[in-house]
């Protein structure tokens, strides 16, 4: 397999930051230690995890590649289907065994849980259009909810939540935004996009308001007095990147835009990352 195109395959940024979602529940949770063996557990977890469901949608995509992507590994020929099937479940097992070794049957369940609605998504959610939008959005939750249960804190603290559902509503957002770039593709895979189904407009002010409710959570822990200085004057910053994006992408509806706003997106959901470990300290 050419190592290049299995690197990219996997889009080692996006996993990396499943893997430090991890570590920023577990540390959101409020454990009575944090220990380093279950963190970097953890982070190998979400990172293997996040590969292997990257590789499946590749596979499944791979018509729609040929159109909206010809440069990804799999239409170029750079890396064959079957190549790819196994260098899958090759970081599905590396997570499995991750997993296994937290020593904890919830966090096995549900990171179990995590590769089952990313097949599932790939297989076939992602055709059903907002309801596939979602279940990415709850991939991008579920890492907090796994943190906290490996580092044995409360995974239902407040504060916990109220990240979990910023992540889920900016995840959300992006989905239907990236689908706006990707129309010439999804529709000759029947994919029901709200681009496609609603017209550009309706998915513009769709992405919007994701985005827009994303700010609103990411301040309802100052509101309750549930984050640190350090989350006050952070999350200025990932919070003017999506309402810029919102006004952006209602300014101007098209493919190559949405393609701006989607990446851009990812670099304020980093961001995010770092405000919301730092208001847990």
């Amino acid at each position: 397999m050419n190592p290049r195109a299995g690197l990219e395959i996997i889009r080692p940024v996006n996993c990396a930051m499943i893997g430090f979602a991890v570590i920023v529940g577990e540390f959101v949770s409020k454990p009575p230690r944090i220990s380093l063996v279950p963190t970097v557990l953890g982070f190998l977890t979400g990172f293997f995890f996040c590969a292997f469901s990257m590789i499946v949608n590749d596979v499944y995509d791979v018509e729609v590649d040929r159109v909206n992507q010809p440069g990804r590994p799999i239409p170029s020929g750079r890396l064959s289907i079957h190549g790819a099937l196994v260098f899958s479940f090759l970081n599905l097992g590396i997570g499995v065994v991750t997993t296994v070794l937290s020593l904890s049957p919830p966090a096995v369940g549900i990171a179990l849980a995590y590769a089952f609605l990313s097949w599932l998504y790939s297989y076939r959610a992602k055709k059903a259009g907002i309801a596939g939008n979602i279940i990415v959005a709850s991939s991008l939750a579920i890492p907090f909810v796994y943190g906290g249960v490996i580092g044995g804190g409360g995974i239902f603290s407040s504060l916990l939540v109220m990240m979990a559902l910023t992540a889920f509503f900016s995840g959300v957002g992006r989905e239907v935004v990236k689908a706006m770039a990707d129309t010439f593709g999804d529709e000759k895979r029947g994919i029901r996009s709200v681009a496609l189904s609603q017209g550009m407009r309706n998915a513009a002010v769709v992405g919007a308001t994701f985005f827009l409710l994303a700010v609103v959570s990411s301040w309802l822990p100052l509101v309750l007095r549930l984050a640190n200085w350090i989350y006050m004057a952070g999350v200025i910053f990932p919070d003017a990147i999506f309402i810029f994006l919102a006004f952006s992408i209602l300014r101007k509806r098209d493919g190559a835009n949405a393609y701006r706003v989607k990446r851009t997106a990812l670099m304020g959901m980093l961001v995010g990352l770092i405000v919301f470990i730092g208001g847990a300290l």
